[in-house]
């Protein structure tokens, strides 16, 4: 007699989907050993030193109080940095960072889940590791492990290094958290963005979206209420990690609403995971037509196809954002009786100019320092075509690699330009509607927006040169550019010096618009920009593909 195989029960069901989780784990904490200690010891000291800054710079209670107040009262303000909740040493850091915290360990988490979901099965390693004792959830289970051990270190090392400085515990433990949390979430939304999308580049091009627009939306609401009450705020995490409000008040109850947001992405991921097959999306590519077009007969027409969908997107999120910062421009003139220690941080990020065109080119300079990874991308999507194998079936036909490397480095340089017009124009858009001066206003903020242009091109040079001689470090491509940020966003509110600020292309460009500019700078810049590359070309013509 034949005995009938009778169904696992459901701890042992679960046990089998979960088969592996541990092995996966410790392979994805050795591939990110260099990754996350990286980020956790940069941007945990950097919050630390934050404090102390604001020590040095307003060392009484009566200055704190004045740029508080100044804060407040200007919407322009507000919208970048967020409302300051507390005149207190740790409620400035708390304003400063929360946002900005958030933000960078959003995109931590979101590089972390992709890589061990989407980007494992795009390169064919997860259907090796699935044809062992791997259970169909343990790989989800282990990113996503992977992100929490990497926003709990972030968390420990803010809460540490403040609680370290002399701030009160209480206050530090919730700006970790806030932080850490918001990690958390856009590990969750990551992962769910994995099941998705068909590739890797697509998943963090959504995800990444998603943080663009809750950056957008939290920006608008404070902007609108300088209390953090509307209800755009409110439907940001970013929102949500300010309004937790570390050193004044600290409301633990919105901890719980990041679990529970974060509980329904993870639960919606495992959803979505157990429904496809392995190496399948929810949202496949189209099928093309039978016949290709005539653009694709050579490099640069693959490229422009594979590129042109992130390029669209990188445009009109700069149009929508230079939008967003050009309608509340104006209001920059307003801060509260000409505060000189307002004046001075606003000067040190955008020139000694007048308030509105320091503003001004404060987004500017922001706008070119995240083009900057649009760039590195569109520069290391050669290196995936490598290691995906896809370039060497291009590379055996009459495709050189100089042509092959040359149509996705045109896409790279001019994208650059592309984008950052889109922001510029954006913003001097609605910067010369709402000062009713459109034809006076849009030409010069365009123009500051493309002068960041050689800045940029020097960064994608750099990652050229990155690719063409050391195409296995091309992971420091994202190191240089997250270090470029770093400076231009935080160095002058900690006072860098000058040889640390020139360290970052853009520490080179004069403060535009406003000032007067000569030429050296710009063709210094674009000069650098042509070595680099020019090596990092030859670099890859004496290099084995692969």
């Amino acid at each position: 007699m034949t005995a009938l195989a009778a169904p696992l029960p459901a701890p042992a069901a679960r046990s089998r989907h979960l088969a592996g989780t541990g092995a996966l784990l410790r392979l994805a904490l050795r591939r990110d050993r260099v990754m996350i200690p990286a980020w956790a010891l940069t941007l945990g000291p950097a919050v630390a030193a934050m404090g102390s800054s604001f020590e040095a710079v307003y060392d009484t209670a009566a200055q704190r109080a004045g740029l508080a107040a100044s804060m407040n009262g200007n919407g322009s303000m507000r919208a970048l940095y967020g409302p300051v909740f507390s005149d207190s040493v740790g409620g400035l850091v708390a304003w400063r960072m929360a946002g900005l915290g958030a933000v960078l360990a959003a995109v931590m988490s979101l590089l972390i889940a992709v890589r061990h979901t989407r980007e494992e099965e795009e390169t064919g390693r997860q259907e090796l590791l699935s044809a062992a004792m791997v259970g169909r959830r343990a790989p989800l289970t282990a990113a996503l492990l992977t992100a929490l051990a990497a926003n709990t270190a972030l968390a420990l090392m803010i809460a540490g290094g403040l609680a370290g400085s002399g701030q009160p515990a209480a206050g530090s433990l919730a700006l970790g958290l806030a932080i850490g949390c918001t990690g958390l979430l856009f590990a969750g939304l990551a992962a769910i963005a994995a099941q998705l999308t068909e590739s890797a580049r697509l998943a963090k091009g959504l995800t990444g979206a998603v943080l663009g627009l809750a950056f957008a939306l939290r920006a608008a609401g404070d902007a609108a209420d300088p209390s953090a009450g509307s209800p755009l705020t409110w439907v940001s995490p970013i929102g949500w990690a300010q309004n937790l409000r570390p050193y004044a008040g600290e409301r633990w109850w919105i901890a719980l609403l990041f679990l529970a947001a974060t509980a329904l992405a993870v639960c919606a991921s495992y959803a979505l995971t157990a429904r496809r097959d392995l190496g399948m999306s929810f949202l496949p590519a189209r099928p093309g037509p039978a016949v290709a077009p005539r653009s694709l007969s050579g490099p640069f027409g693959l490229a422009w196809r594979l590129q042109r969908t992130t390029l669209l997107g990188w445009t009109l999120g700069f149009l929508c954002a230079g939008g967003i910062f050009g309608g509340i421009a104006k209001g920059a003139s307003d801060l509260v009786g000409g505060n000189r220690q307002t004046r001075e941080i606003v000067e040190r990020m955008g020139g000694q100019q007048g308030l509105t065109d320091a503003f001004l080119a404060t987004m500017t300079g922001m706008l070119g320092m995240v083009a900057a990874v649009y760039a590195a991308g569109a520069v290391l999507r050669l290196r995936g075509e490598e290691t995906a194998e896809r370039a060497e079936p291009v590379l055996a036909g009459a495709v050189g690699r100089l042509r092959w490397a040359v149509s996705h480095l045109v896409l790279a340089y001019l994208g650059t330009a592309v984008i950052l017009a889109s922001g510029g124009l954006g913003l001097g858009l609605a910067y010369g509607l709402s000062a009713d001066d459109l034809g006076g206003k849009t030409v010069p903020v365009l123009a500051a927006a493309l002068s960041q242009v050689p800045a940029v091109w020097t960064l994608t040079g750099l990652a050229v040169l990155v690719f063409g001689l050391f195409p296995k470090a091309t992971g420091a491509v994202w190191a240089l550019v997250g270090g470029c940020l770093a400076i231009g966003w935080i160095g002058p509110s900690l006072k860098f010096p000058r040889w640390a600020m020139n360290l970052s292309p853009y520490g080179h460009l004069p403060k535009l618009p406003g000032t007067d500019a000569t030429a050296a700078p710009f063709v210094w810049l674009l000069a650098l920009s042509a070595v680099l590359a020019l090596v990092g070309l030859a670099g890859l013509r004496r290099r084995d593909i692969g």
